[in-house]
């Protein structure tokens, strides 16, 4: 009796709830047919407003019509009459220029001969050692330089007596030998102020070593690598001397000749500027050339001794081949399957000690160009990080990242291409020998099935 009263109250609750879930759906349903209707008003009166609008214009559209044609034919009067203005110009330049032309006369090519003496003179004195104590003469002569290009003014007598008195001041200056002080960059990115001697338009230097004049920034610096204590030794002497005639290390070529001293590093100033990844390349190339050789050395035994057998009745078990003709003098009275089963157990026996290490070498011809390749990354990886600490005007600054990308590739060339070479040698070794297996294995087995017959 009690459970059937909790089925009906059960039964009850559901229909409550059902009712109320029918009812939330009818408010819900209702509630969005009243947006429509709402959005459907909206949308027809924008409509009608977007259609008044439009019939407004068109009605308008025969007025703007004759506005822009009105304005068309103002603005082809106005082009007609510049076209005129610039044809009238033109004409009167031609003529200024004729009359420029003949009131020259022979001044004319005085003036050619000037500009090209002038853009000559510009471009020596912005290379030359004399000018980092006149540098204040390149902006005469750029003055100079664009009068004689432009046709609205003429070089003045002072102007060309300026140029002569430049000329001439390099001329002697490049006779002497001068001391002064200077802003010099050091190797470390340091600037100290310091005296410096200057040999006519050839070298300059302190007296620890050689500097350098950058022309394009004006800065002096000092060399990344000084060359031989020779040529440095001298560098102290024309400083502390005051007179009479000293040893000087001159570069006649104005630092040509000097350059090369110093870009050419030694074998071990080559091997430390590719870093750590340049020594893992170093020792990986050691031990794959030592296992190479020992290798070659021992397939070179080997083919050594298979020859000598390939010669003998009797086989010998100190070689590859030796050891498969004693498997098959062991199994003569076998069947023909059988022989042919235990050579080829026989030759594959032999072929990880023919094998050996071959894997080796053709993995650290692989490995050592991508560890050059990492190098090349981390060097070029460090020169941004000084690009951004210093920026790129000192080339001295980004100089070990980019000898480390450049030393460390070079270095993974030089142990994977012999690698490569060896691995081919030794390779050829090792399948020599195998094929003269294969080979008598298989005249074995045929010679056994002849006879069996």
């Amino acid at each position: 009796m009690k459970r059937t009263i909790l089925i009906i109250v059960a039964g009850l609750m559901t229909l409550g709830l059902g009712t109320a879930n029918a009812q939330d759906d009818a408010k819900s349903m209702s509630e969005l047919l009243r947006l429509i209707e709402q959005g459907q008003t909206r949308d027809n009166a924008e409509a009608r407003k977007r259609e008044a609008e439009f019939t407004q214009k068109r009605n308008q559209q025969q007025q703007l019509l004759n506005q822009a044609r009105a304005e068309r034919t103002r603005q082809e009067g106005v082009s007609e009459r510049l076209e005129q203005n610039f044809e009238e110009n033109q004409a009167r330049i031609v003529s200024a220029r004729a009359a420029l032309d003949e009131r020259l006369g022979a001044l004319k090519e005085l003036f050619g001969v000037l500009q090209t003496v002038s853009g000559d003179a510009q471009a020596r004195f912005r290379d030359s050692l004399t000018n980092i104590q006149y540098s204040e003469r390149g902006m005469l002569l750029a003055e100079l330089g664009s009068k004689m290009a432009g046709s609205s003014s003429l070089a003045s007598i002072e102007d060309i007596e300026g140029l002569w008195f430049e000329l001439q001041r390099e001329v002697n200056e490049s006779g002497k030998v001068v001391r002064f002080n200077q802003l010099v960059n050091l190797a470390n990115g340091e600037q100290v102020e310091m005296p410096i001697v200057r040999v006519g338009p050839f070298n300059i230097a302190s007296e620890d070593g050689y500097l350098k004049y950058d022309a394009g920034t004006g800065v002096v610096a000092e060399l990344a690598r000084q060359p031989e204590a020779r040529y440095t030794s001298t560098t102290g002497d024309i400083h502390s001397a005051s007179d009479g005639y000293v040893d000087f290390g001159l570069d006649g070529t104005r630092g040509s000749i000097l350059g090369l001293l110093v870009a050419t590093p030694t074998i071990m100033e080559k091997v430390h500027q590719g870093g750590y990844v340049g020594y893992a390349i170093i020792a990986l190339g050691i031990i794959g050339l030592l296992i190479a050789l020992v290798r070659l050395m021992a397939l070179s035994s080997d083919s050594r001794r298979v020859s000598t057998q390939l010669k003998s009745e009797a086989a010998s078990t100190n070689n590859p081949l030796g050891r498969v003709l004693a498997a098959y003098e062991s199994n003569q009275g076998a069947d023909t399957e059988t022989i042919e089963l235990k050579l080829s157990e026989a030759a594959l026996k032999e072929m990880p000690g023919l094998t050996k290490g071959l894997l080796f070498i053709k993995v650290v011809s692989v490995v050592a160009p991508l560890m050059g390749l990492l190098g090349t990354v981390t060097g070029m990886i460090q020169t941004f990080q000084v690009i951004t600490l210093y920026g790129a005007g000192d080339p001295k600054l980004m100089a070990g990242g980019i000898s480390q990308a450049l030393m460390t590739t070079v270095l993974g060339l030089c142990v994977a291409i012999p690698m490569v070479l060896l691995h081919t040698i030794v390779s050829g070794q090792s399948k020599k020998i195998i094929n003269i297996l294969q080979s008598q294995s298989a005249g074995l087995v045929a010679q056994h099935s002849e006879k069996n017959g």
